[in-house]
C-alpha cells in the first residue's frame, strides 16, 4: 500500500473534505496527538464549514525524536483522525482525514525556516500545548540561542522577529491560544514573555507592542485523546487502503473555552462551523465545572469502585450501585454548589456519563488513582465545602469518597516503587508523593478512628484541619468501619439509601 498523500486520496476517490492549498495563518507549538485531535481538528472543520481557509505550521517544541515530524512531512500534513465513543447513548466511530496542517518544523534543525515564519504577513494565530512544565521562566535562556530552550523564550524570540519585520504595524500581532493544563495559562505565558523581553533588553517599544498588539488567551481544553492505535493500526490501514503512520484517535466529546475579547468571534468563526468552542470574557466558571463534575466524579468514585472489585471506568458504569453513587454525587452534591446555569451543568453531567461509558477506552482505575491526595483536595474538597456552607450538613457521598480514599491508601508495606495495598487476595500499588506514602505507612496499624483523625487533621494534605468540620470525623470513622467490616460496595449502597 502507498503512504497517505493528496495523490493517493485522489486515486482512492476520497469523498471527504480536503484543503490542499491555503495561507499558513496558524503556528502551533506541539505536534503531538492531543493538538492534532483537538486544535487542528477544529481548524479543519472551520476551514470546511466557515471558510477559515488556513493552514497550520507545526513546530516541534523539544529537541530530538523527529519521527512524528518526518511522518507529518512525508504525508504532506495529512493524517486520519478517529473520534470514538458514546454520544446521546449511541456508539459513534467517526473518521476524518485532517488537511489543515501544512508541514512540521524542528527549530533545532530548521531554525532559519522556523524563524522565517515570523515574516509571513498572513500569520495571525499561535496555538500551544507544551505540557504543564512548558510554561516556566528560564533565566538561562538568551536571545541569541538557536533556539532558546524553554517555550516562553522561544516565543519571545519569535515575537521579536515579528516585531523587527513589521515594526508597530497594526494587526501584525498574534492571538495566542495557550492549551497547557495550568491555571490562567495564557496570562502566565504572557508574564514569562514580558520577563524575557525585559531581561534581554529588547526595549520599551517592543514590550508595549507585546502588550498592545497581541492577545494572550487563557483557555480550557477538554477531550481525552488516546493517540496512535498501535494494536489496531495495521487492520485500520488495510481498511483505509493506505498507510498512515500518524493515525490519531480520541473521544467524540470535545469542548474548548477561550477567554478573549468579543472581536475574536469574527476572527475565529467556530460558531459558524457549529463547533463546541466558546469564546468568553471569563473561562473560570467552565474550568470549575470541568474540575468539579468530570474530574471530581472520577476522584470521588474510582477508589471506592476499585476496592469494590472494579478495574476500568466503563465497567463501573454497568454497575447500578456504582453508577448510582456517582450520579448522586454529581447531581445532588456537586451541581448544587456551582454557579453556571443549571441546564449547562446538567448537559455537561449527562455527557460525563457517556464519556465514562466509552467502549473504545479502557480507562484503568489504578491509573486515575495516581496522586489522589492532591486530586481530592483540588477536585472534591471545594464541592464538599460548598455543600456544607449551603446546606449546613455533610454531603453523604462526598464524605464516603473521603473514607474510600483513606481505605485505599491503607497500605501494608512501603517499597521504592510506592506503597503496597491489598484488595481481596491481590496487592496493588499506591502512587503519590513520598511524604504522603510515608505518612500512611506510619499509620498502617491504626484503628479506623485513629487513622481518620490523623488524616483529617493533616494540614499538609488539605491546607486546613478537617476535624474542625462538625460531624466529619465521626462520619468518616463510621464509613471506614463499614468498608473494613462489609466492604466499599456496601457503603455505596448505604449512600444510595440515605436521604
Amino acid at each position: 500500500m502507498k503512504t497517505l498523500s493528496y495523490d493517493v486520496l485522489k486515486e482512492l476517490n476520497y469523498g471527504g473534505y480536503l484543503l490542499e492549498h491555503a495561507p499558513e495563518r496558524v503556528l502551533q507549538f506541539g505536534e503531538g496527538n492531543f493538538l492534532r485531535a483537538f486544535v487542528d481538528y477544529f481548524i479543519d472543520v472551520m476551514n470546511e464549514k466557515a471558510g477559515f481557509n488556513s493552514k497550520v505550521v507545526l513546530v516541534q517544541p523539544i529537541e530530538g525524536g523527529e519521527a512524528v515530524k518526518n511522518f507529518i512531512n512525508e504525508q504532506e500534513g495529512l493524517y486520519t483522525l478517529f473520534l470514538r465513543g458514546n454520544e446521546n447513548g449511541q456508539k459513534v466511530n467517526a473518521k476524518r482525514v485532517i488537511s489543515s496542517v501544512s508541514r512540521c518544523l524542528n527549530p533545532y534543525s530548521d531554525y532559519e525556516a522556523y524563524m522565517e515564519c515570523a515574516k509571513n504577513p498572513d500569520l495571525r494565530f499561535i496555538a500551544c500545548n507544551t505540557t504543564e512544565a512548558g510554561i516556566r521562566y528560564d533565566a538561562s535562556c538568551g536571545p541569541k540561542d538557536r533556539p532558546a530552550a524553554s517555550y516562553p523564550a522561544k516565543l519571545t524570540q519569535f515575537m521579536y522577529a515579528r516585531y523587527q519585520a513589521f515594526g508597530g504595524e497594526k494587526g501584525k500581532g498574534f492571538v495566542i491560544l495557550s492549551c497547557e493544563l495550568i491555571d490562567n495559562n495564557g496570562k502566565e505565558l504572557e508574564k514569562c514573555v514580558l520577563k524575557h523581553a525585559e531581561q534581554w533588553g529588547l526595549g520599551a517599544d517592543f514590550i508595549n507592542w507585546v502588550k498592545d498588539e497581541n492577545i494572550f488567551c487563557s483557555t480550557l481544553v477538554d477531550r481525552i485523546v488516546t493517540g496512535y492505535p498501535r494494536n489496531e493500526a495495521a487492520a485500520i490501514c488495510e481498511e483505509l487502503g493506505y498507510v498512515d503512520n500518524i493515525i490519531d484517535t480520541g473521544e467524540i466529546f470535545g469542548f474548548w473555552v477561550i477567554e478573549g475579547p468579543e472581536s475574536l468571534k469574527k476572527e475565529l468563526p467556530f460558531d459558524k462551523a457549529g463547533l463546541p468552542v466558546l469564546i468568553t470574557d471569563n473561562h473560570k466558571p467552565y474550568k470549575q465545572r470541568k474540575v468539579r463534575i468530570l474530574n471530581g466524579a472520577h476522584t470521588s468514585m474510582v477508589l471506592g469502585a476499585y476496592l469494590a472489585g472494579q478495574d476500568i471506568v466503563r465497567d463501573c458504569m454497568k454497575d447500578d450501585v456504582i453508577r448510582g453513587f456517582m450520579n448522586k454525587t454529581i447531581y445532588e452534591e456537586i451541581i448544587p454548589t456551582l454557579t453556571l446555569p443549571e441546564n449547562e451543568l446538567l448537559d455537561f453531567a449527562k455527557a460525563v456519563t457517556d464519556r465514562f461509558n466509552n467502549p473504545f477506552i479502557d480507562h484503568a482505575l489504578l491509573a486515575i488513582s495516581l496522586n489522589s491526595t492532591s486530586k481530592w483536595k483540588a477536585r472534591v474538597l471545594p464541592s464538599f465545602k460548598g455543600y456544607v456552607e449551603k446546606y449546613e450538613q455533610l454531603p453523604k457521598c462526598i464524605t464516603a469518597s473521603l473514607a474510600f480514599y483513606i481505605a485505599f491508601y491503607r497500605g501494608i508495606r512501603l517499597e521504592d516503587s510506592g506503597l503496597i495495598g491489598v484488595r481481596g487476595g491481590s496487592e496493588y500499588l499506591i502512587n503519590d508523593d513520598r511524604p504522603i506514602l510515608e505518612f500512611y505507612h506510619r499509620h498502617k496499624d491504626d484503628d479506623a478512628a485513629t487513622l481518620a483523625a490523623a488524616v483529617l487533621a493533616n494540614t499538609d494534605f488539605w491546607g486546613e484541619d478537617l476535624t474542625k468540620v462538625p460531624g466529619l470525623l465521626d462520619e468518616v470513622t463510621a464509613d471506614l468501619q463499614v468498608i473494613e467490616e462489609k466492604g466499599a460496595y456496601e457503603l455505596m449502597k448505604q449512600c444510595l439509601e440515605r436521604i
